[in-house]
């Protein structure tokens, strides 16, 4: 499976809630350094983690979607087709 991998901004942003966590929670302040390091551990040994429950939520979700195809199915019932009778004409 390939590293979860954020954009500057997303890991930006994951860095500024990080430290915001550990000053409201634990008013404690925490460097970038520190929160950087705690977020690659996030990503490297709990991301993935995450990432198998979403794909276990989707897998189920598009069960639920082709159970809902499957009912938009037509009914097939056999129908009878009447052949024209002969009226002794032949072509």
């Amino acid at each position: 499976m390939k590293n979860i991998e954020l954009t500057k901004e997303e890991q930006q942003l994951a860095i500024e809630n990080i430290k915001s966590y550990f000053f409201t929670e634990k008013e404690e302040v925490i460097t970038d350094l520190s929160a950087i390091l705690l977020l690659d551990f996030i990503l490297e040994n709990i991301g993935p983690l995450i990432y198998n429950q979403a794909i276990k939520d989707a897998h189920f979700f598009m069960g639920e979607k082709l159970d809902d195809l499957f009912g938009l199915e037509k009914s097939t019932r056999q129908s009878t087709i009447r052949q024209p009778q002969n009226s002794g004409h032949n072509r």
